[in-house]
């Protein structure tokens, strides 16, 4: 299972790429795979904003329904429109092809809250 070491990451098993004032969210390598196989992803709306702990993204697998909760406060830039068509992306390559969506982030001291990977590999173990 992978963890990646330049990632921040939740409680609720997403991770987030910060980058110039955003970040790109998206599901673990261990959400992803107690997931199963994913078969479809409601993705946010560009431009809607949300904040922390508000669900992003809804993700069906042929086991169960999850939700992807905003790690922070802010806007949705851009969504991966490539889950659309291959929902599975999310299970093959979940720190980058599987991305779900850019948020801008509104509050840094909300990401003071977030784990580093040492962090999140102790609640996962």
């Amino acid at each position: 299972m992978e963890i990646r070491e330049n990632l921040l990451y939740t409680k609720s098993h997403e991770w987030i790429l910060k980058e110039n004032g955003k970040a790109k969210i998206g599901i673990t390598d261990y959400a992803q795979e107690n997931l199963t196989d994913i078969v479809y992803v409601e993705l946010p709306e560009v431009g809607k904003k949300f904040k922390k702990g508000e669900v992003i993204a809804t993700l069906e697998s042929v086991k169960s329904v999850a939700e992807v909760y905003a790690p922070f406060s802010g806007e949705i830039l851009a969504v991966n429109e490539k889950l659309n068509d291959e929902p599975g992306l999310i299970n093959s390559s979940p720190y980058d092809d599987g991305w779900i969506a850019e948020m801008s982030i509104e509050n840094e001291e909300e990401l003071n809250e977030l784990l580093s990977a040492e962090e999140y590999k102790k609640i996962i173990e």
